[in-house]
């Protein structure tokens, strides 16, 4: 794209030679401006792909996180719940031996060695039991904490891809609001050289050359000015839609001329024509608009016959809706 902007500009110079210099530099940096703006767009939704991806694979993480702490969680408290059992019988025990101890106390020597030292022993273990259960409870807490935490983390990641669903969802809702307007403003060309069609989130209209040119030539006809200035009716109703305006042709080489080069030379000026036909006295900011020439590069039928190649000769219109809001998540992320 970035070669074939000069190129149009040059051929300009040479076609309209009498355009001052001033309006000139004005147009070329239009042209520049709209191309960076173009590649921009295309990253920042390369971007947006990247991100949602990598959010979504966190998400996943951490909800394998969550099932796996609550896991843990539920089995340190079934270990506490026991250790405590443990623990009060263990007491019960001492009392009992130190009840015995008292009504022995009187009986043999050796009886009442033998009772002092299991008295010492549960003593012992009981002591240890009760450490293990504090180091437990400790524990417990601590991933009781950690799991708190990842939940908190868990429903503002959920939040987000809620606000970006949504933001998704209201463009799904403007592209295919918009290619009913569209429908509507070309009522009677579709399925007569024209098509409006959704495909990837944007609006594609592909009008065939036979709406629009003569063989090899750069002029619209009247009848394609006027479909044309319908759509610019619709164009100029909804300003928060970029514009691309693609020029295809066949694979047959063009004669070269004067004017035009070659196939890819005549697709960017087939572009260009569309284009000052939808700024002619329309109130659409320049800004929105791209001229791209694909000449014979992109067919939609690869089939080496005069009905594949007249479906090849076509101008593809593509609309496609601002993404300022989910990229100001993406960035606040």
């Amino acid at each position: 794209m970035k070669h074939i902007i000069p190129i149009i500009i040059v051929l300009l110079t040479s076609m309209f030679s009498c355009v001052p210099i001033s309006k000139f530099n004005e147009i070329q940096q239009k042209a520049d401006k709209c191309s960076e703006e173009n590649t921009d767009n295309k990253s920042k939704i390369e971007s947006l792909e990247v991100s949602n991806k990598e959010l979504a694979s966190k998400i996943d993480q951490f909800s394998n996180d969550n099932a796996q702490l609550l896991k843990d969680t539920l089995a340190q408290y079934q270990q506490i719940k026991q250790m405590q059992l443990d623990y009060n019988k263990l007491g019960s025990d001492y009392n009992d031996l130190k009840q015995a101890e008292e009504n022995l106390s009187k009986g043999s020597a050796a009886e009442t060695k033998k009772l002092l030292a299991q008295l010492q022993s549960t003593q012992q273990d009981l002591q240890k039991r009760e450490d293990e259960l504090r180091k437990l409870e400790g524990n417990f807490n601590e991933k009781q904490q950690k799991f708190d935490l990842l939940s908190i983390e868990l429903e503002k990641r959920n939040e987000k891809m809620k606000e970006m669903e949504s933001i998704l969802n209201r463009k799904d809702s403007v592209v295919n609001a918009l290619k009913n307007k569209v429908s509507a403003a070309l009522l009677g060309l579709e399925n007569n050289g024209l098509s409006v069609k959704i495909k990837n989130g944007k609006v594609y209209i592909s009008l065939e050359e036979k709406l629009l040119f003569k063989s090899g030539s750069t002029s619209v006809d009247q009848g394609g000015v006027n479909a044309l200035k319908k759509l610019t009716k619709v164009l100029e109703q909804n300003t928060d839609i970029n514009i691309m305006i693609e020029g295809h042709t066949d694979d047959i080489p063009y004669r070269t001329d004067a004017a035009i080069k070659d196939n890819w030379d005549l697709s960017v000026k087939r572009s260009t024509a569309i284009i000052r036909i939808l700024l002619d006295g329309s109130s659409i900011n320049p800004i929105r608009l791209t001229a791209a020439g694909r000449g014979e590069f992109l067919p939609v039928d690869t089939a080496k016959t005069a009905e594949a190649r007249q479906k090849n000769r076509r101008i593809e219109i593509i609309l496609t809706p601002k993404l300022d809001e989910l990229f100001k998540i993406l960035d606040n992320n």
